[in-house]
């Protein structure tokens, strides 16, 4: 089950190439488990046959103010009652100067002007349209209206231009929704985390890693942020991209790890250690790349690495800090101990052998209380349990 099962959404689609990307974006708003109705201006029409909406969505489109499908003749009434949210991805200068002027002169802006629900917009154009003076006078007045303004983001562009203008993509507008939807139960607080694995080097080409994917810490992180947190992620190597609304730094070794920490915790209010960070480093490590010595394998001398929790931990203003165990046995007297010697408030622990390279995991709180279960399911839907059980003693630490 997504997300956003049982919500439902009116995708408002303006006239602009950015429509392709609308096409993903009804399908993975549908993957969260989101009922999508779709309103095409007839522009959005010049770009995207409304057969193709139809066709993923599995509902009617709609394009004109006057169908004659609805019984009361009144489509652009009729289609936000049961509206969650309304989303418009992409707007166009052309629309962001209708919604800021109040104008509706077809079914999208007139829909717009005559509903009360929220209303989130994804702009979408070339970069001197998206600059100009009475384009961002428009931007100004929707945000006072109440608004949400979804980007733009910077990259590559249809005309040739690079710049400011991209509609925003697929996974980062659904991000959004998302967050619209989650309580912001972290709102004002800063939250530093880290993920991933680090890696110590050997030499030029060879390292020490370990089988962390990120997906737990990265999920985390996504959630924190949705809950209303301003998030900073300090990540070790991963191939997964940068959540939504999120500030990463990345680092490859415990030691970067640590320094990156200690530069980011003393303004925040939450600490969450999720990263596998290696507990030795290689004391002997070769600048040039080892060479194999009749058929022996180099010796290795090992020193440890700094314990990044329990130094934040220990801090004079420390956080309030949050750590992971990633262990292959639960042994209740064990992890008790391992939360006083990291002099933390709360460890969160998991099987080793049951998390790494997949995308469920099974957690367990361990406080004062003792080790209680968290739960089972996908990494992003317990990642939004977990940050409510995060947040739930903070505040009551506070109080």
């Amino acid at each position: 089950m997504g997300d956003l099962h049982g919500k439902r959404i009116v995708l408002g689609v303006s006239g602009g190439i950015a429509c392709y990307k609308s096409a993903e974006l009804v399908r993975r708003l549908m993957d969260e488990g989101a009922t999508v109705d779709v309103v095409m201006t007839q522009s959005a029409c010049q770009f995207v046959n409304p057969v193709t909406f139809q066709a993923l969505s599995g509902r009617p489109v709609y394009t004109d103010l006057w169908d004659s499908r609805a019984p009361n003749n009144m489509v652009h009434i009729n289609l936000t009652r049961e509206a969650d949210l309304v989303l418009i991805a992409p707007a166009t200068a052309n629309l962001l100067g209708k919604l800021a002027q109040g104008l509706s002169d077809d079914l999208l802006s007139t829909l717009c002007v005559a509903s009360a629900k929220a209303l989130l917009v994804a702009p979408a154009m070339n970069r001197e349209m998206w600059q100009a003076a009475s384009t961002q006078r428009n931007v100004t007045q929707l945000r006072a209206d109440g608004v949400q303004i979804l980007g733009p983001g910077t990259g590559d562009q249809a005309c040739g231009e690079i710049g400011d203008g991209r509609m925003l993509e697929p996974h980062e507008l659904v991000a959004a929704v998302r967050s619209y939807f989650q309580p912001k139960i972290l709102d004002g607080l800063t939250v530093v985390l880290t993920a991933g694995p680090t890696c110590e080097p050997i030499d030029p080409v060879r390292v020490i890693t370990n089988r962390s994917s990120g997906k737990t810490g990265y999920a985390l992180a996504q959630a924190a942020q949705q809950s209303g947190a301003t998030v900073v992620l300090i990540s070790g190597p991963t191939a997964l991209p940068c959540p939504s609304g999120v500030k990463r730094i990345d680092v490859q070794t415990a030691e970067q790890m640590h320094k990156a920490v200690m530069q980011h915790t003393a303004d925040c209010d939450i600490f969450i250690a999720v990263a596998a960070v290696a507990d030795w480093r290689v004391a002997n490590a070769s600048t040039q790349k080892l060479k194999k010595t009749n058929g022996m394998p180099p010796e290795l001398i090992f020193e440890m690495n700094p314990d990044i929790l329990r130094d934040v931990a220990h801090l004079k203003q420390a956080p309030w800090c949050v750590g992971f165990a990633a262990e292959t046995t639960l042994d209740e007297s064990a992890l008790m101990a391992k939360r006083q010697q990291k002099g933390v408030p709360l460890l969160i622990a998991n099987l080793a052998q049951h998390v790494m390279d997949r995308d469920h995991t099974t957690l367990y709180v361990v406080d004062e209380q003792g080790v209680t279960p968290l739960g089972t399911g996908a990494k992003t839907t317990m990642s939004h349990t977990l940050i409510s059980a995060i947040a739930k003693r903070y505040n009551n630490h506070q109080t």
